[in-house]
């Protein structure tokens, strides 16, 4: 069993490399990306996951579906740290040609979906676990949205339907940061409370501290009602490890310049 201390610092070394790749290609979001490294380290480091690097396409497989595609970021440092593409392949991120773009591509080993259109991402996952629930299937499709995202009507949708249909294999992730592409979720179309709005949806639902491994991985294990689909609602803060990006609209995909590229480090190391 992975500790909590392994789990921190290899969220600290996701955050740093997702910062150099960036830094290097000179794009990215850097602000949804650091908010959401925790949950992504939780899901596959913390024994939640059933994946296979050497087979990505096995059956059974549980799957995750990055609705918010441009945190994919924090992502592929994790893909390939795990064996699904070599580690040097992140020095090309954003690179004509790479297979690392700024949104997932299926051309990606370990990307199950091309997304970052957003809210598309659950009426995805959610197909998928009504495919899995009608085939006998036991595994479970997780679904990574963004709190901005959810002021999409297509989300509340694919709510309603997997609610409807008892999707027990589905689970939503919520990056709860609170600061969508421009301002804050509370100047432009305030999404609280969240949980409610999932629970009357007919979820099982839960808020949790998305930078506390304890937490999350208790929510993406416990016991729950299993009749319905999963609600974790991870609370986090936009820009997470840099104090002068956490929670402010302006490194949703602003990039650090001059003294701060160097603040930056110092903080991330």
């Amino acid at each position: 069993m992975v500790s909590t201390a392994e789990l921190e610092q290899k969220a600290a070394w996701v955050r740093r490399r997702t910062f150099e790749m960036v830094i290097s290609a000179g794009s990215g979001h850097l602000g949804g990306s650091f908010s959401s490294t925790d949950i992504l380290v939780s899901l596959y480091y913390g024994g939640v996951l059933v994946h296979d690097p050497a087979n990505p396409a096995r059956d059974g497989r549980d799957r995750l579906i990055a609705s918010k595609g441009h945190s994919s970021l924090a992502l592929y440092p994790i893909l390939a740290d795990r064996g699904y593409f070599p580690l040097a392949d992140l020095e090309g991120f954003n690179d004509a040609g790479s297979t690392l773009g700024g949104h997932p591509d299926t051309r990606t080993p370990g990307i199950e979906t091309v997304t970052g259109s957003l809210g598309h991402g659950l009426g995805i996952g959610a197909g998928l676990a009504l495919g899995a629930k009608r085939n006998g299937d036991t595994s479970r499709t997780y679904v990574l949205i963004g709190d901005g995202e959810s002021q999409e009507g297509a989300i509340w949708e694919s709510a309603m339907f997997a609610a409807q249909h008892k999707l027990s294999g589905l689970t939503v992730i919520v990056d709860n940061n609170g600061v969508s592409a421009t301002d804050h979720t509370a100047n432009t179309i305030n999404v609280e409370p969240v949980v409610d709005k999932w629970t009357a949806a007919g979820w099982d639902s839960r808020s949790v501290d998305g930078h506390s491994f304890d937490e999350l991985l208790s929510a993406f294990q416990g016991e729950g009602n299993w009749d319905r689909p999963k609600a974790v609602i991870a609370n986090t803060i936009k820009g997470k490890g840099v104090s002068f990006m956490e929670d402010t609209a302006a490194f949703h995909h602003g990039l650090p310049s001059g003294d701060q590229i160097e603040l930056a480090r110092a903080e991330l190391s």
